[in-house]
């Protein structure tokens, strides 16, 4: 489990295409904390650390994986928002993210909004019935707070911290993005269905 506050900004170093993608992540963790077979979400995918060394981890992701994510649009010296699993007693600064991603949104606008950037995606079809205003969304691996809700479409806003210390402050029109939508949706969503 993670809370969607990314806590290193890591770095594409290496790609091998073996049965499946092998990814090296570049990162500033201390990895003398960091078990063999750990959790980290990498851009909201849970991957697990196969080898390490001083400053980077190896991860194996499945064409499963690859189908579902934008994992397959990596490429070396990309920048991945990267966080640890959660630990009993963290804070939960975000919201409960499972790693777990259920499609790829498409980021199709972005201005200025005061000090802060606004975005507007538009999710899957399949997936946008679990998209609320002022509830959470996962993109990437961040949780963010969703501003409005228009169909497919719904905007969020980015403040310059975040943009600093995640992938966002590199974002571009186009890019294809992680969503994991907020676990409570989905249940009460599917409560309703035999309601």
């Amino acid at each position: 489990m993670f809370t969607g506050i990314v806590t290193d900004l890591g770095e594409i170093i290496e790609l091998e295409q073996r049965g499946d993608l092998r990814a090296r992540i570049k990162t500033s963790y201390d990895l003398s904390t960091v078990d063999m077979g750990a959790s980290i979400a990498s851009d909201g995918v849970c991957l697990t650390v196969v080898a390490k060394g001083d400053d980077w981890y190896d991860v194996e992701i499945s064409g499963e994986t690859v189908s579902k994510t934008n994992l397959g649009d990596w490429a070396v010296g990309r920048k991945v928002n990267l966080e640890r699993a959660l630990k009993v007693g963290d804070e939960l600064g975000g919201h409960i993210v499972s790693g777990h991603v259920d499609g790829v949104a498409q980021l199709i606008e972005m201005h200025e909004e005061g000090d802060s950037t606004r975005m507007v995606f538009e999710a899957p079809e399949e997936l946008a019935k679990f998209i609320a205003p002022k509830g959470s969304v996962t993109l990437n691996g961040t949780s963010l707070t969703v501003n409005e809700v228009a169909g497919c479409t719904f905007g969020i806003n980015v403040i310059p911290h975040t943009k600093e210390v995640t992938i966002w402050g590199q974002a571009k029109v186009g890019d294809r993005i992680n969503l994991e939508i907020d676990t409570l949706a989905r249940y009460v969503a599917r409560l309703r269905d035999f309601a």
